[in-house]
């Protein structure tokens, strides 16, 4: 479980961050809202959801996917900048997808969307 600070709950964070510059991968999709708002907000931990949807797979399969996401943003929170709010979208190839690949897809999604914003 990731510390309650770095958690998104509200589903309004979900659908302005799902708006947000996004980054695809074959097992994920990251949405990073780290804009003006964000800004404001840099004192702020970042924060991050995950939506996992009945494509991935059946109930247990889709726990075991968050579970497993959970787990890869885990030991990378701590280098994500002040404020920023992440939604990870699993797609169906996550349910397969080793755990390393899942952590180095979302570093990699992450790395080109900040590289994006500093642009």
């Amino acid at each position: 479980m990731l510390p309650a600070r770095h958690r998104l709950r509200r589903a309004v964070d979900f659908r302005t961050t799902s708006r947000a510059a996004r980054a695809g991968r074959s097992a994920l999709v990251v949405h990073l809202a780290a804009g003006s708002e964000a800004a404001a907000r840099s004192q702020a931990p970042p924060q991050v959801g995950f939506t996992v949807g009945r494509g991935v797979g059946n109930s247990v399969v889709r726990h075991r996917v968050s579970r497993r996401l959970r787990e890869a943003v885990r030991p990378l929170i701590a280098e994500l900048p002040a404020g920023a709010r992440i939604v990870v979208r699993a797609l169906p190839d996550a349910a397969t997808t080793p755990m390393v690949e899942l952590r180095r897809q979302f570093e990699s999604a992450v790395g080109s969307l900040l590289a994006r914003r500093v642009r």
